[in-house]
């Protein structure tokens, strides 16, 4: 486990070091503030029930969202971020990351997987959605990488963490769909 931790914070420099530009930290800025409580994923969701008004194919779109945000919540904000409570890299490796500092825990990355869980959802419904959602979360997992918030591992078991809460709302609801017909 320790070479593990070691191997994460080398990743971690590493990448800050490689990538690290004016250009690029105002653009992760930006890409990152977007995920802030999973808040851009919340507003497509509510978009899609909008929608549904008059298609109920949205309203399943944006209940497989939403439900998939909710779920994705409880288990990595809830769960998993005060049981894990692992300390945040910028502490442990010193170094001042590229936003201020964050308060919570930082295993798993919440915004990375809030992104994960919604791209999910979202590619159940529609793969062409799906697949710009997809690049659009792992963009969003790369961007608290390079802010310095998250270390590697963090950011791998929120884009698992939020795919597998997905699949499970999407297996329930389509279990649950199916018993109404």
């Amino acid at each position: 486990m320790e070479w593990l931790l070691e191997k994460d914070g080398q990743l971690l420099l590493w990448l800050k070091e490689t990538f690290s530009h004016p250009v690029l930290d105002e653009m992760m800025r930006f890409i990152s503030s977007l995920g802030n409580k999973g808040m851009i994923w919340i507003a497509i969701g509510v978009l899609f029930l909008l929608l549904g008004c008059k298609h109920k194919i949205w309203r399943t779109r944006g209940f497989l969202v939403l439900f998939s945000l909710a779920a994705n919540f409880l288990a990595c904000n809830v769960i998993l971020k005060p049981l894990v409570d692992r300390t945040r890299p910028y502490y442990v490796l010193r170094y001042d990351p590229v936003i201020p500092p964050v308060g919570d825990p930082s295993f798993p990355s919440g915004h990375t997987a809030a992104s994960f869980a919604a791209a999910t959802a979202i590619y159940a419904v529609n793969k062409k959605w799906g697949i710009a959602a997809y690049i659009f979360a792992a963009v969003m997992g790369f961007s608290r990488l390079y802010l310095g918030v998250h270390f590697p591992t963090d950011v791998v078991c929120g884009a698992i963490l939020g795919t597998v809460m997905a699949k499970i709302v999407i297996k329930v609801y389509l279990t649950k769909s199916v018993k109404e017909i």
